[in-house]
């Protein structure tokens, strides 16, 4: 009898284990969806496209891409959170998760709460550009401008709130200058109207800005990253500046739902640390300006955290409002 008893207990512990085993096991038994909160095309869409696609080759299945815009990515966050947390459907996000939190009211989401983070992908820096006719030709002559002209000197950004708009705010406070911002609705318009002259400055991520660089019409001024970006190896970060320690770049990640179990998250973090070793995305990162960022789902979490800290006091001290 006592053989039974350990018998069925011994049966009964591994029936109790087998479902989190299995999970690991099965999956993904299915294609897996990566919900991109931004239009096909963008840095962030083809981000998600190189890593959905390394990920189909290690994993067996595909990585199908769903671009839901909107809301500044709220549409594309909320329809993760609210998916069966079964790891079919994930998210590449962007700063936007942590600075949505203090952008809104009311809060329109707790990424910490309501999404588990799967892995950081990448890092691009958001570059500051002026007018190719501009007198206005380094860091240091902007900065000279600025303080001769306190909140007189413009510059223009896809949008109030956007990671760019943030960038330049977090810079006025470390250079000690005021800067008036032109928010537009998008980069490609903040981009034409400071060729066109009307705004002297703009602030978008290196990608944007890359094909204008290259034809004459402007000008890159300073890389607001703690490293100088591929695209433009010669334009000097805000660090190198005179600002050491400053960063604001835009970031990628991957999260999933909250309950997710996790031995598919893992297997999911796995399967984006093999995405990062390939050299097409690699490649991928590089053509749009950035860099892969390996390192733990933990790691990554703790970015999410200190940023939406960061984005919290920003938003108080600046008193900005999303478009």
């Amino acid at each position: 009898m006592n053989w039974d008893r350990r018998t069925f207990l011994a049966t009964s512990g591994v029936a109790l284990m087998a479902p989190a085993s299995a999970w690991a096991q099965a999956y993904p038994a299915r294609p897996v969806k990566i919900v991109v909160g931004y239009s096909a095309g963008g840095a962030v869409d083809t981000v998600a496209r190189a890593i959905g696609q390394a990920m189909s080759a290690s994993l067996g299945q595909p990585f199908v891409i769903e671009n839901k815009p909107g809301a500044g990515t709220n549409i594309a966050v909320k329809s993760v959170i609210d998916a069966p947390p079964d790891g079919y459907t994930l998210m590449l996000a962007a700063n936007a998760l942590a600075a949505n939190m203090a952008l809104y009211k009311p809060m329109p989401f707790d990424a910490e709460r309501d999404l588990v983070p799967v892995s950081l992908v990448g890092r691009v820096p958001v570059v500051i550009a002026a007018n190719a006719a501009s007198p206005i030709d380094s860091l240091a002559r902007l900065i000279a401008e600025a303080k001769a002209k306190p909140g007189a000197l413009a510059y223009a950004t896809p949008g109030n709130g956007s990671t760019p708009h943030m960038a330049v705010e977090f810079f006025e406070r470390a250079a000690g200058i005021s800067l008036q911002h032109v928010p537009y609705r998008g980069g490609s318009q903040a981009l034409t109207d400071v060729i066109g002259g009307q705004v002297p400055l703009v602030a978008v991520n290196a990608l944007e800005v890359q094909p204008h660089a290259k034809s004459g019409k402007l000008k890159v001024l300073a890389a607001l990253s703690p490293n100088r970006t591929p695209v433009f190896p010669d334009v000097p970060t805000i660090a190198e500046s005179g600002y050491p320690g400053f960063e604001a770049s835009v970031w990628y990640g991957l999260v999933a739902p909250a309950a997710t179990p996790k031995p598919v998250v893992a297997q999911l973090h796995a399967a984006v640390q093999k995405a990062m070793q390939t050299r097409e995305v690699r490649d991928r990162m590089t053509a749009v300006g950035g860099e892969v960022l390996p390192g733990t789902a933990e790691q990554f979490g703790a970015l999410i955290r200190s940023e939406r800290q960061r984005y919290d006091k920003l938003v108080r001290e600046a008193n900005i409002n999303p478009d």
